[in-house]
């Protein structure tokens, strides 16, 4: 029963989608290990200070190219001796999600690493996309999988982001970037109509070829394990293999992906996760970062002792965030005093923030 509660609810909590409609919960981007405590979460803020979002669209979108950059390779990031903060797709919840234009503005907010999901077109192109369908962020509809990329392309990825949530029962003004995309809406200065689509793999790191990325593939089975090919050409291709980390739900696309690019850093999927966290069984050889969730419908899973164990067994851990409660302020500063390495988050410019003025604190 024990087993069988845990991989019933760690499932769920992998396989959903994004932010809900009422903005309550942030998108499962990685695959976690949930604790079987069934004790409320310790963890959990004790208030929910108000999140902050822009009140209008950033007039400008700054010029990255001239900013400092971050550590170029997974290994330098480790040797920062300091916690690091992702761009979770994008700051989902401050900008649309896994759009350039999202990028963009996490780069210039100084993040460390940028956080991506992948999979392919119905024609075989890598793009950025978290869910199997369209229908949740954009105009249209249908499964990634039965279109074609220049179809995926034209869609306005912002078409349903408001500062409170991905929704539809919002009032017009409140689509922030809507149709900008298609041309409706002029963009704002410095950006494209492009920023504002689902964007290819090879799109995103041609265009910061020195962030570090966080790559999850998506799905499960052969599809998967064709991206997981193509992810490992195009990341030889361009001369990352050293800045990726890779993971996926699914412990068979991480081995496969490994085998197609033996050198890059992986971090456990479902199996390995759970077996680590419920029975300390260790990761295989190689493998030194977890990212985990603070916890899934009351099911604790950074514990103190699951923190210290996988400090303890030379592991670093990159939170993700499930709950719309930890994105803010004083939830990152929580999470920081926890013991977390880093922080895959979805209000960037807040999480560098809070990593400098908690090292201040220090």
């Amino acid at each position: 029963m024990k087993a069988l509660l845990f991989v019933t609810v760690l499932f769920a909590a992998a396989c959903s989608g994004g932010s809900d409609q009422d903005g309550a919960a942030s998108t499962v981007e990685s695959t976690a290990a949930i604790s079987t405590s069934e004790s409320t979460s310790d963890t959990t803020p004790e208030t929910a200070p108000a999140t902050t979002v822009p009140d209008t669209v950033p007039a400008t979108v700054p010029d990255t190219t001239a900013a400092p950059r971050p550590p170029a390779t997974v290994d330098d990031l480790l040797a920062l001796g300091r916690p690091i903060v992702l761009a979770h797709a994008a700051g989902e919840d401050e900008f649309p999600h896994s759009t350039p234009y999202g990028y963009a503005q996490s780069v210039a907010a100084g993040v460390d690493m940028l956080d991506l999901d992948v999979q392919l077109t119905g024609d075989g192109v890598l793009i950025v996309q978290h869910d199997g369908d369209v229908d949740r962020t954009t105009e249209g509809t249908g499964d990634v999988a039965s279109m074609t990329y220049e179809q995926v392309a034209a869609l306005d990825n912002a078409y349903w982001f408001t500062a409170e949530c991905v929704c539809r029962d919002q009032p017009d003004s409140a689509y922030l970037y809507r149709g900008i995309r298609t041309g409706a809406v002029a963009p704002p200065a410095g950006a494209t109509a492009d920023d504002f689509a689902i964007p290819r793999f090879r799109d995103i790191v041609e265009r910061w070829p020195d962030m570090p990325l966080n790559i999850e593939i998506k799905g499960e089975g052969a599809a998967a394990v064709e991206a997981a090919r193509l992810l490992a050409a195009e990341l030889t291709e361009l001369d990352r293999l050293d800045a990726a980390v890779v993971t996926s739900f699914d412990d068979t696309v991480v081995t496969a992906f490994g085998e197609f690019a033996p050198t890059v850093e992986l971090t456990p999927g479902l199996a390995l996760s759970t077996a680590w966290v419920l029975d300390g069984t260790p990761l295989p050889d190689g493998m030194r970062i977890l990212q985990l969730p603070p916890e899934y419908e009351g099911l604790e899973v950074l514990t103190p002792e699951v923190v210290s164990a996988s400090h303890d067994a030379g592991y670093v851990i990159w939170v993700w965030p499930n709950d719309r409660v930890w994105e803010n302020a004083a939830g990152y500063e929580q999470l920081l005093d926890m013991g977390m390495d880093g922080l895959n988050i979805n209000f960037p410019g807040l999480g560098v923030a809070a990593v400098q003025d908690w090292i201040a604190g220090s």
